[in-house]
């Protein structure tokens, strides 16, 4: 008896410790990939192949649209209470915020197994201070996207290469009783496409930097020029009317579904815009307002980012989900036409015409400065696309935003 019973609690100690070591453990996910998200089916396929390579591991989405999103993450950065254990960001300002707060995993120690494919370029918008807190898995671009049928129908075969021959583009267009551009003016963020690039052909990409960093003054005759041509564009009405109601996605679908002859917004739109819209379209850049400037000075760069929370339960495992899961991304966002990979990329996967264009326009890129919104901290990005919306209402005047901006954000 006492012999089986020796066995049976050596039996028992081996399964506990065979249990233990496929302990199931659940991480939870936060990020902004809804269903009407171009990279949804991504993170769907991302989570189904870790979980079919980690068995023991259960990875639980939650997905918020891109506006809610940013304020659920912020509030519960700012209280650290049901914080996920990994999470999509934005780098720049919007991760520095929480990784001046103490929320975030460094990576420093597990980058370099990852070095081979991920370049370390890729990382500078997660890097603070000589340290990486962030896993990015696509770059994207402001792009211009046009609808050639309808630009065909004004005598136009081609994007207007000058900001006089867009002016006389979008007064034909007009004339056709075709709206030249459509934006969500209830989303800052929009107007803030169509801001920056004008803001960024007029004083170059080194001065916007600069501006951003508070290291140089708004108050200049560039930007003055740059918001004066974005109202204008707003008073002769080159934008939807309904703008102010709109969102996002009611904007890109109307123009997939052949409303405006124009729709400026991120390269993530590609696959949606290439794979849905019933015409000829064709994806370039906003003509330049400064002709001494290239309209290569581009808005845009390595982004979106996931990252591991410092209050999560197990790191080593939310670690190296978040890892897998990024290099997945940027495989199948690049090949789905989503946007363009931060990881290194299959040389023969064959892409879209407008994944194609956005790769083009990387290469020609002479300076690149990431979105405003992403570049600033929190308060400085909601005060900087307050202003944008002064403008766009026409609440104030060029010179009273770039001002403001002076005022409220050096």
């Amino acid at each position: 008896m006492k012999k089986f019973l020796a066995i049976l609690l050596a039996a028992l100690m081996v399964l506990s410790v065979a249990a233990l070591a496929e302990e199931q453990i659940t991480l939870q996910l936060w990020s902004i990939a809804t269903e009407s998200d171009s990279s949804h089916q991504a993170y769907v396929d991302a989570i189904a192949a870790f979980e079919a390579d980690h068995p023991n591991i259960k990875i639980e989405h939650n997905a918020t649209e891109n506006e809610a999103y940013k304020t659920k993450i912020k509030a519960a950065m700012s209280s650290g209470e049901d914080l996920p254990d990994i999470f999509f960001t934005w780098g720049m300002g919007f991760l520095k915020d929480f990784v001046d707060a103490g929320r975030v995993v460094c990576l420093d120690d597990y980058y370099p197994a990852y070095a081979d494919e991920l370049p370390q370029a890729m990382a500078t918008n997660v890097t603070y201070d000589g340290k990486m807190y962030g896993v990015p898995y696509t770059m994207s671009l402001v792009t211009l996207y046009a609808n050639m049928d309808l630009l065909a129908q004004v005598g136009y075969d081609h994007i207007p290469t000058t900001y006089e021959e867009m002016q006389a583009c979008c007064e034909a267009l007009k004339a056709a009783d075709i709206i030249p551009f459509g934006v969500s003016g209830k989303e800052l963020w929009c107007l803030s496409e169509y801001v920056e690039p004008l803001v960024i052909k007029s004083v170059g990409g080194d001065a916007l930097k600069a501006m951003y960093n508070g290291e140089e003054s708004w108050n200049n005759e560039a930007v003055v020029a740059a918001i004066a041509a974005f109202q204008e564009m707003v008073e002769k009405e080159y934008f939807d009317p309904s703008a102010a109601s709109l969102g996002n996605d009611e904007v890109k679908n109307n123009f997939i579904a052949g409303k405006y002859a124009f729709y400026q917004n991120g390269s993530w739109n590609n696959a949606d815009i290439g794979s849905k819209a019933e015409f000829a379209v064709q994806a370039g850049t906003f003509p330049t307002l400064n002709a001494e400037l290239s309209p290569y000075q581009m808005i845009g760069g390595p982004n979106n980012t996931l990252a591991v929370t410092e209050s999560c339960e197990h790191k080593e495992e939310a670690i190296e989900a978040a890892f897998y899961l990024a290099r997945f991304f940027s495989d199948a966002d690049y090949k789905s036409g989503a946007n363009l990979p931060c990881w290194a990329a299959d040389p023969d996967a064959e892409v879209s015409d407008l994944v194609k264009s956005a790769a083009d326009m990387a290469a020609k890129a002479e300076s690149m400065v990431l979105f405003g919104d992403n570049f600033l901290s929190a308060d400085a990005a909601n005060t900087y696309l307050d202003y944008i919306g002064q403008a766009y209402a026409m609440d104030i005047t060029p010179e009273e935003y770039v001002e403001g901006l002076d005022a409220d954000l050096h």
